[in-house]
């Protein structure tokens, strides 16, 4: 099993990097997958390894397994964690968010979210602003890990 390292080396020279996806709503979250995808094949153009999750709170666990394997040199994460009036969506969000940033300090592997939680989803006109945004999300999210990678290359060679 992979724990921490240091050795930015060890984890640049992956060839490739795994995409979470959380199945509830998946009309939006859809939106950022394809985003990403185009995004970073023009960005790095490493392969990309698609995993679905039933909804976000299952995500962490996934990136953990994930980066452990040391298969990955980075892993990104999509979902949409919405207050559907019945429950506080807040701690879901929280506990995806905490959760992911434990793994990636567990092992060392980058990981990065486009785990989105609107203020309000309810209101008429919200999905369809949320896919629209789930796009720019997934191109963010494509650029961040490629600029993420290439710092890595850089302290690798120095």
């Amino acid at each position: 099993m992979k724990t921490f390292s240091i050795a930015t080396e060890s984890i640049v020279h992956k060839p490739r990097i795994a995409l979470i996806l959380a199945r509830w709503h998946h009309n939006i979250v859809d939106q950022f997958r394809d985003a990403f995808l185009a995004e970073f094949q023009v960005i790095d153009g490493r392969e990309v390894a698609v995993f679905e999750v039933p909804g976000a709170f299952e995500i962490p666990l996934l990136a953990k397994q994930l980066a452990t394997t040391g298969d990955y040199a980075a892993i990104v994460a999509a979902g949409l964690v919405v207050d559907g009036g019945i429950y506080r969506h807040e701690f879901v969000a929280s506990a995806v968010i905490d959760g992911l940033m434990q793994a990636q300090l567990d092992t060392g592997v980058p990981i990065f979210t486009g785990v989105l939680t609107p203020k309000d989803f309810i209101s008429e006109g919200q999905a369809e602003f949320f896919e629209e945004h789930f796009v720019i999300k997934g191109r963010e999210a494509a650029q961040a890990c490629g600029q993420t990678l290439s710092h890595y290359r850089q302290l690798s060679a120095a």
